[in-house]
């Protein structure tokens, strides 16, 4: 039942497939035009047990990071599940590693992705994470489009 999510993110609206396992299919492509050097490992491959998916992100900014504001939207069969937004980067007395990274510089981050308190049904969903450098939403540095299909309902 163990997987593994491995995908480098270079090549603008080319769709990669990223993981697939008894219960769980993944792939991605970039929203936007350009091309961003980008890796995301993820484990495990599954929707079931209600895991914690130990995630690893690499990526080299094509800007530096002193403000950073993440939109994540999540739809399923095509209705809108959820809208969440983050400043993780505010300028001041950041606690993330990716704050203050400068264009070009290599980040390297590890966090656990608390699947267990999400209880996936069976369906299609679709999970667009927008990263921005301004609080307006202006300025979008990244630009990820998942596809999740969760073969088998958890219960």
């Amino acid at each position: 039942m163990f997987g593994l999510f491995f995908l480098i993110l270079f090549t603008p609206g080319v769709s990669e497939f990223l993981c697939t396992s008894s219960d769980l299919e993944m792939s991605y492509t970039f929203c936007d035009s350009t091309a961003h050097a980008f890796v995301f490992n993820m484990t495990p491959c599954s929707t079931m047990n209600k895991p914690v998916w130990n995630a690893t992100l690499t990526w080299i900014p094509r800007s530096d990071i002193t403000f950073l504001k993440i939109v994540f939207n999540v739809w399923y069969e095509g209705a809108k599940a959820l809208h969440w937004k983050e400043t993780l980067c505010s300028g001041a007395d950041d606690e993330y590693s990716v704050c203050a990274s400068l264009k070009g510089e290599t980040i390297t981050a590890e966090f656990d992705i608390k699947g267990a308190r999400i209880t996936f049904p069976k369906g299609n969903y679709n999970i667009i994470l927008q990263g921005f450098s301004d609080d307006s939403e202006n300025n979008m540095i990244i630009c990820l489009n998942f596809t999740m299909i969760v073969k088998q309902d958890a219960f």
